[in-house]
């Protein structure tokens, strides 16, 4: 055991400390169990979230940023805590579908929820080893209660299921113990939670008489979730590089340097215990003594293993003489895990992103490809957890001084967001910013460069007008029947409008729904235009005519044909990210969409051929597809989309070369919208000289789209 006390090595005095409340939200019940398994994280099932905001425990509906509150028990009492879903793992069959009515087992169900703590607040996690056959082990009811524990066996381990029968005494697992850590006393740690139980049948379903008991019936059985399939399951998330850290290799070149470094900077044992203890306690780790001083090689072995270790030293030894912190600084590029940030500037700027405006937060893929111009893959703005751990990965850009430490490309990006922000919000971004420069020495007149940049680019963000667009979801239902969902977005992100529904639509009852919505939006003093309508459909609906859709009403004097009156163009999530290699080459294209290029496809060329040429040419921002109607037609679009071309074009009408593509050939990309919007005016006015049907799938990397399950259509709208 070393010094600094890692999650893997904290001595465990009672194991009914690890169990974590989750409460209902509706009356403060318990839901059931968790478990802390990092700095500010516990695990739990996904059934018991759903529990807790009163939904269908196996709804596999991504429950978003829903408050939910959990209590941790400790030796100095209970303290609660608003948390919200991190990383959503919902219960899915054998198959992967959804579990059905009847089903006593599944896979998945897990949620990973993210607290609402400082560092250093949660009890260090327990240790975790793989469940195997005939363990004996232990778990407890979610109020974490000492007395509720239950004895157990691993009968059985059936793949990714372990079977738990309990013993003839005591307390018998039942309901509120789902999530509960399994703890085994051999091994002094965790492994795995429990899932549910096998419960006798308690009523006659005619009568409603108790029914009898039955000494052939099941009896304190239940199954539980191995350690190794929580592990698979979370592994490809990247949540257990942090919860897991690799053993540190005494040869690694630099442990060494750590080592020597630490003996320079902290020669007397009193202030390796000073400087140790202030480590620990930023990092939210236990040490062993007060009194025995951590070795040079202990503290070395705690930089490598604890990720924001390196920069929480450099904040402990900022105002120390010589230079320390700075030396400190020089040799982290020799960490790979090192983490910019120290642990309190990355919750305080995490908290402080999570109470920004909806509007400024759907803008962060934008603003981040605004600040990081010549970055070659983009990162990732759906999750804000994971577009901090990517930024804070990014070198610092060149312009730079000699010598001079340069501005982190996560801090350029702040500067970029604060930027949008209002008072207080931007000042307090901006204040958070000016503290993490001072610790890594960054000079105030480089991150003052970068400060205008942003005032800049916001300052041309406000005055170019972010068009109001309607997002309508469609899906197939009966014959010639749809259903439909409704968003509009006048700048601040998709709101939904329209309440779900299994009722269906004809295209006339259609088109009258959406312009119903479009008549309720707010006209804008400034922007005359009319909204984009951007209709979402699933691969097999990209030639669905929803732009000649006509709200026509007996009486009224024009016919309100959708594609007429309004830029209609047709995105497709599904095949967008079918292949999330592509997704950065899709961003990257989006961003040079003023500049890149088009590439037309005729007839003499097919799918397989468009692949080579398209995949690495990150400058074709268009593709128009002037090919005969049929299968290779239909291929060679969705081939464009999959590989992340954001603007394609193609005609769906029946004869062979399109005179719409050919017309659209002069219509600059970004204005393509309204020019395909004139011609179809044209072709209802006059059809001879505009006999085309113009398609244009059109997918705006600056701009989110709602949670979709176009593959299901029962859960349309």
């Amino acid at each position: 055991m070393g010094w600094f006390l890692l999650a893997e090595t904290v001595p465990d005095d009672d194991p009914s400390h690890h169990v974590v409340t989750v409460r209902r939200t509706n009356d403060g019940l318990t839901a059931g169990a968790g478990l802390v398994v990092g700095l500010d994280t516990v695990l739990t099932c996904a059934h018991v979230v759903n529990d807790a905001l009163g939904r269908p425990l196996l709804d596999p509906r991504d429950p978003e940023r829903r408050p939910l509150l959990v209590q941790l028990h400790g030796k100095l009492g209970s303290r609660q805590y608003f948390a919200h879903v991190e990383h959503w793992i919902p219960p899915r069959s054998e198959y992967g579908g959804r579990v059905l009515e009847g089903d006593t087992t599944w896979l998945g169900d897990l949620a990973v929820l993210r607290l609402q703590a400082a560092t250093g607040e949660l009890p260090a996690p327990p240790r975790r080893t793989t469940m195997s056959q005939q363990q004996k082990v232990q778990a407890w009811h979610g109020s974490g209660k000492e007395a509720t524990f239950a004895d157990l066996t691993v009968t059985l381990l059936a793949g990714p299921i372990g079977y738990i029968d309990g013993a003839p005494t005591g307390m018998a697992v039942g309901p509120g113990y789902s999530g509960s850590p399994l703890w085994s006393p051999h091994h002094r740690a965790v492994v795995g939670l429990v899932a549910a139980a096998f419960l006798l049948p308690g009523q006659d379903p005619d009568s409603g008489a108790p029914l009898p008991y039955h000494p052939q019936q099941m009896n304190r059985r239940g199954w539980a979730i191995p350690w190794q399939r929580v592990e698979a399951e979370l592994r490809p998330l990247g949540v257990l590089d942090a919860l897991s850290p690799e053993p540190v290799d005494p040869e690694d070149p630099a442990f060494g340097v750590l080592a020597d470094l630490v003996a320079d900077l902290l020669p007397s044992g009193n202030g390796r215990v000073d400087f140790g203890r202030r480590l620990a306690r930023a990092c939210g780790v236990g040490y062993s003594s007060d009194v025995t001083p951590p070795t040079p090689e202990e503290f070395a072995m705690f930089l490598l293993s604890h990720p924001r270790a390196i920069a929480a030293l450099t904040a402990v030894l900022r105002r120390e003489p010589g230079g320390a912190s700075r030396r400190v600084l020089a040799v982290a590029g020799l960490v790979r895990a090192a983490r910019l940030l120290t642990p309190q500037e990355y919750l305080e700027l995490r908290d402080r992103l999570q109470i920004l405006d909806p509007g400024v937060l759907a803008r962060l893929p934008e603003t981040v490809r605004a600040a990081l111009p010549h970055l070659a893959v983009f990162p990732d703005g759906t999750d804000l957890d994971a577009l901090l751990d990517q930024l804070e990965a990014l070198p610092g850009d060149g312009r730079s001084a000699d010598g001079e430490a340069r501005v982190p490309a996560l801090l350029r990006v702040m500067e970029y967001v604060a930027a949008l922000c209002v008072e207080p919000r931007q000042s307090e971004l901006r204040l958070w910013a000016n503290r993490v420069v001072a610790r890594l020495g960054v000079p105030r007149a480089a991150l003052a460069e970068r400060r205008w940049d942003a005032q800049v680019w916001a300052r041309s963000v406000r005055d170019g007008s972010r068009r109001a667009r309607v997002l309508v979801e469609v899906t197939r239902a009966e014959r010639d029947r749809h259903r439909l969902g409704i968003w509009c977005d006048e700048g601040s992100g998709p709101r939904r409008v329209s309440v779900k529904s299994v009722g269906s639509y004809s295209a006339s009852e259609a088109a009258r729904e959406v312009l119903r919505v479009v008549t309720s939006l707010t006209p804008d003093a400034v922007d005359a235009r009319p909204p984009l309508v951007e209709v979402l459909v699933d691969r097999k609906s990209l030639n669905l005519p929803v732009d000649e859709w006509e709200a026509r009403v007996p009486g009224e004097l024009v016919p309100g044909v959708l594609g007429v009156e309004f830029p209609l163009v047709v995105h497709c999530p599904e095949l967008l990210r079918r292949h999330g290699r592509f997704l950065p080459h899709w961003r990257t294209r989006w961003s040079r969409l003023d500049s890149g290029k088009t590439f037309v496809v005729d007839e003499s060329m097919d799918p397989d051929t468009l692949y080579p040429k398209l995949v690495n040419q990150l400058d074709t921002v268009r593709v128009s597809v002037d090919v005969p109607p049929g299968s290779p037609r239909d291929s060679i679009v969705q081939t464009c989309l999959v590989l992340g071309i954001p603007v394609v074009v193609w005609d769906r009408g029946p004869d062979g070369r399109s005179h719409a593509v050919k017309h659209m050939a002069d219509v600059a990309t970004r204005e393509l919208p309204e020019g395909i919007r004139g011609y179809r005016a044209g072709s209802l006015a006059s059809p001879p000289e505009f006999p085309g049907r113009p398609v244009l799938a059109w997918a705006d990397a600056d701009r989110t789209t709602p949670r979709l399950q176009l593959t299901e259509p029962q859960e349309g709208a």
